[in-house]
C-alpha cells in the first residue's frame, strides 16, 4: 500500500484530494490530518473506505502536535500532501505559522518517512505569485532566488510578523510566496524526491465562502 499523508483533510479541497486518492488508486492508504480528531473521524466516516483510512490529530501551526502526530503515522510513506492552509480572515502570524512555517513543520518532521523517489505536494495558490509584483526589490530578490536558504526565509518571515507587514489578502499572497519559496528550496535539496507545489485554483470552500458572499454573485457566475 502507498501510504499519503494529507493534512487538513477533514473538509473542503483537503477531503477532496483523500477520496480522489483513495477511490481512484486501490493501492493506497491515507492518513487524515485533521486540527479536530471528531471531524476528522466524522470526515473519514463520510468516505466510507475505513480500512484503508486513518485519522491523525494534527495542528500543522503547532510544534507539539505536529511532533505528536507523528507517533501516530507508520512509514514509508509514498507521499505528504500539505493542504492544510489558513484564508485571508486570520492575522498574518496565523497565516505564516499555518501556510509557510506549517509546511515546513510538516515536511521536517515526516520527511524522513518518505521512501526512494516519494512525493511532496504543498497545495500554495495563485496569491503567491501575484503578491511579488507588489513586493519591495529586496523581498522580490529572496522569494524569487533558486538558491535561497531557510535561514534567510525564516529570518524575512519572522521580521514580517514583528513589523506586521500585511493583512488581509496581501499577508495572504505573502504566506503563500514563502510556501512557494521553501517549496523551491526543498526541492533543490532533495533532488531524490518529487517535491511540487500547485494552485488549486478558485474553489468554493469554506475559507472562499464570506468572499463569494460579500459579492451578491452565484458561485457560477464567479468562476468557481
Amino acid at each position: 500500500m502507498r501510504r499519503i499523508l494529507v493534512t487538513g483533510a477533514n473538509k473542503g479541497i483537503g477531503l477532496a484530494i483523500a477520496k480522489a486518492i483513495l477511490h481512484e488508486h486501490k493501492d493506497t492508504f491515507v492518513y487524515l490530518g485533521s486540527r479536530d480528531l471528531e471531524r476528522g473521524r466524522a470526515a473519514a466516516a463520510d468516505i466510507e473506505l475505513p480500512d484503508r483510512v486513518k485519522v491523525v490529530a494534527i495542528d500543522v501551526a503547532s510544534d507539539t502536535s505536529v511532533a505528536g502526530a507523528l507517533k501516530d503515522v507508520e512509514g514509508p510513506l509514498y507521499g505528504i500532501v500539505n493542504n492544510a492552509g489558513a484564508g485571508a480572515s486570520s492575522n498574518l502570524e496565523q497565516m505564516l505559522q499555518t501556510n509557510a512555517l506549517g509546511v515546513r513543520r510538516v515536511c521536517e518532521t515526516f520527511r524522513p518517512l518518505l521512501e526512494a523517489k516519494g512525493r511532496i505536494v504543498n497545495v500554495t495558490s495563485a496569491s503567491g505569485p501575484s503578491f511579488i509584483p507588489e513586493a519591495t526589490a529586496d523581498e522580490k530578490k529572496l522569494l524569487l532566488d533558486p538558491e535561497v536558504t531557510w535561514p534567510r526565509l525564516d529570518a524575512y518571515v519572522q521580521d514580517s510578523i514583528a513589523k506586521k507587514r500585511a493583512t488581509g489578502g496581501e499577508a495572504y499572497g505573502l504566506s503563500k510566496a514563502v510556501a512557494n519559496a521553501y517549496t523551491v528550496m526543498l526541492a533543490r535539496e532533495h533532488p531524490e524526491l518529487r517535491i511540487n507545489a500547485c494552485t488549486p485554483g478558485f474553489i468554493h470552500t469554506d475559507m472562499t465562502r464570506a468572499y463569494v458572499q460579500a459579492q451578491s454573485k452565484s458561485p457560477d457566475e464567479l468562476g468557481l
